[in-house]
């Protein structure tokens, strides 16, 4: 699959038993073939296609609110870096584990595992929502053998944030901001 073009937009799918359930157009940062950099801009309109699965977390919403978020994900992670922006300012990063993306014509196919880590601008680090693991195990959303898969990759990132307190590999994008809106 080829790189997509900065400037232009691509969709960013979660898909839940091969069915898309949630979609929202992102524009594209960058793309290195390894490392895809995409930008959601606070107000950005949610597509949530109905599923047999039920609704989706966030379709309480229409929009993308109070912030605008970087995402940053590298091909074969179970993970993708997201900065949160709140009136251009970045408020830290923030680990969303996920299945690892897998690009298509009109942009990328993945889905939200639940548990992330919170890192502050001072490097420390915090888990959030380890019960979301266990809770989508119980509603059918994975299996164990993926909620294993999940936990293996959330030890191996606390391991790059513990081994690695002066930087990690999204540190190049320290002085990204959003674009202003006019």
């Amino acid at each position: 699959m080829s790189r997509f073009t900065p400037g232009h937009w691509v969709q960013r799918r979660e898909v839940l038993h091969d069915r898309v359930w949630l979609a929202i157009p992102m524009r594209v940062v960058g793309d290195t073939g390894d490392l895809l950099a995409l930008h959601v801009a606070e107000g950005t309109p949610l597509e949530f296609p109905p599923h047999p699965f039920g609704p989706h977390p966030w379709s309480f919403t229409e929009r993308w609110r109070d912030t605008d978020v970087l995402q940053l994900q590298r091909a074969g992670d179970g993970y993708a870096v997201w900065g949160f922006f709140h009136a251009g300012v970045r408020s830290g990063w923030y680990v969303n584990f996920q299945r690892p993306f897998a690009r298509h014509r009109a942009g990328v196919d993945t889905l939200d595992h639940g548990v992330d880590i919170v890192v502050g601008a001072d490097g420390r680090w915090t888990w959030k929502d380890r019960e979301h693991v266990a809770e989508q195990v119980a509603a059918g959303r994975l299996t164990a053998a993926e909620a294993a898969a999940v936990w293996r990759e959330t030890e191996r990132v606390a391991a790059l944030l513990d081994g690695e307190p002066a930087g990690h590999w999204w540190s190049e994008w320290e002085d990204w901001r959003p674009p202003e809106r006019g």
